[in-house]
């Protein structure tokens, strides 16, 4: 805790399954959400759904957006979250590689706010496979990975360094998610 206040950068670190929270959170560098918000928005999202799940003694716990107990958010929180903030998501074509991201050379102002990470991971010696939410943020010009499994933000040298660790989270079989001030489409 002491770090993040002399670095000025607001970081929460992983509790259960609430990385989508924490990297919410540390992309927007406050506590913009609640878990008790997300839990709100899964709820709705469940609401609207067209195909709703029949009830039974698991539903309960495991509902369609998240786990009752844990979090564990899917993508349709995510996007209905940053949309209430008046942001959009844009889904990056995997194929095109990080180096077709021309937003990462810009500021803030040029419509990039920031990235979420949806990463494969394996915990407890590859026993347990599953994903998890991490954001990156450019800060006062510089790029900051903002992972809640991390004790700290970690500074990324420049741009080009970005554009690797981004390969590399394609490569892995990650999912790359731009955050993207306004409404607009790029």
């Amino acid at each position: 805790m002491e770090e993040q206040i002399k670095s000025g950068i607001y970081h929460e670190r992983q509790r259960l399954q609430f990385c989508l929270l924490h990297a919410l959170n540390n992309l927007f560098q406050k506590v913009a959400f609640s878990r008790t918000d997300l839990d709100g928005i899964a709820e709705e999202l469940n609401l609207d759904d067209p195909t709703p799940v029949n009830w039974n003694p698991i539903s309960v716990v495991f509902k369609p957006h998240h786990n009752l107990f844990t979090g564990n958010y899917d993508v349709n929180v995510l996007i209905a979250s940053i949309e209430r903030k008046g942001k959009n998501i844009v889904w990056h074509d995997r194929r095109n590689g990080a180096s077709s991201i021309s937003f990462l050379d810009g500021s803030e102002d040029d419509g990039l706010m920031g990235i979420v990470l949806n990463i494969p991971v394996k915990r407890y010696g590859g026993l347990w496979k599953n994903r998890h939410w991490v954001s990156l943020r450019k800060i006062n010009g510089v790029w900051y990975n903002l992972d809640s499994d991390l004790k700290a933000p970690i500074a990324f040298e420049d741009v080009h360094e970005v554009r690797v660790f981004l390969d590399s989270v394609i490569l892995a079989g990650g999912e790359i998610l731009l955050v993207m001030n306004g409404k607009q489409q790029d």
